[in-house]
């Protein structure tokens, strides 16, 4: 088989773009606080993170009053498109810019629209950060890179999904979360987790503990940081059980991050691979496999086979333990 093209599973070296993905991590938090500020809170934080769409990543439509708008970073034609349901709507152009610039921008353009909103400018899960408006120092856009980070969520976003599909227990949707600026999906056991208990920046104590109230398996895309680690996705249990490190899990490439605290699969043993599509799959139902099973999640009756399109879902009738 041969390998799928680079177009499709484009390189994403951080060193080559760090300074624009760390620009473009604080642009999309300044968009989801203000999805934050306006939508009414739903557990696990879920009223809160980008989706993503067909030219790049979206918030979803907000409510304003009697209205609802909606923000898509174009990651095509490189702006920030703000739709409103009155038939109103603005662009603002992705270009190398600071966060500050940005900011004003942004907030501007939606008093401009007849939305007005207050955000926290602080940002949330970095640490030592600074206000929105007084961030000059990042300032960077590079549109290639950012178009390949999007063209790999697209490809992401779709293996995830198929994935969620073999679970009928509780599960999140996919999506993004701009605090930690990764691509993510979760399942639930069920059972309630003891109280989160660590330090989290730009973060209040009660909102950790009710994104952790229950126990879970979560998995997810992150595109690293220089000094910590290259593109990746990765899987995780909270709490984690006892002998979930030491779990084998697949494929070859993958191993348990003692600093991450993590199983993670490097992304560029996927996308040089015969079937990315595969090597994701097994990634996310080994590792899936080691937190339920170490934790002894009813695995039988949460379980299902993948979905396929147009049959509905069979319920399981009881899966065996592994």
């Amino acid at each position: 088989m041969s390998r799928i093209s680079e177009s499709t599973w484009p390189a994403l070296p951080i060193q080559e773009w760090q300074a624009t993905c760390t620009t473009l991590h604080l642009w999309t938090q300044v968009i989801g606080k203000i999805r934050l500020a306006l939508t009414p809170w739903l557990n696990h934080s879920w009223h809160v993170p980008l989706y993503v769409s067909p030219r790049g990543l979206r918030t979803s439509t907000i409510p304003y009053n009697h209205v609802e708008f909606e923000l898509t970073f174009d990651f095509i034609d490189h702006a920030l498109e703000i739709d409103v349901s009155t038939g109103t709507k603005a662009r603002i152009a992705l270009r190398a810019q600071s966060v500050a610039h940005f900011y004003e921008h942004v907030m501007s353009t939606l008093e401009h629209l007849g939305i007005t909103v207050a955000i926290n400018e602080l940002p949330a899960e970095i640490p030592n950060a600074v206000l929105f408006s007084d961030d000059h120092e990042h300032a960077s856009y590079d549109a290639e890179y950012a178009n390949r980070f999007w063209r790999v969520l697209i490809q992401v976003d779709r293996v995830f999904k198929h994935f969620r599909t073999g679970f009928v227990g509780k599960a999140s949707p996919v999506h993004f979360f701009w605090g930690s600026f990764d691509l993510a999906v979760t399942r639930f056991s069920g059972r309630r987790a003891p109280p989160f208990e660590g330090k989290t920046p730009g973060l209040a104590l009660d909102v950790m503990r009710e994104a952790y109230s229950h126990e879970v398996s979560s998995a997810g895309f992150w595109p690293g940081a220089v000094g910590v680690s290259d593109a990746c996705f990765y899987s995780y249990a909270y709490p984690q059980p006892e002998g979930y490190a030491s779990r084998a899990v697949e494929p070859a490439d993958a191993h348990y991050s003692d600093t991450l605290k993590e199983f993670v699969l490097p992304y560029e043993e996927v996308r040089v691979a015969a079937n990315p599509d595969a090597l994701i799959l097994a990634f996310l139902q080994s590792t899936y496999v080691a937190a339920a099973s170490a934790a002894e999640w009813d695995r039988g009756a949460l379980e299902c086979s993948l979905g396929v399109p147009g049959k509905a879902i069979e319920l399981p009738a009881g899966n065996p333990r592994a």
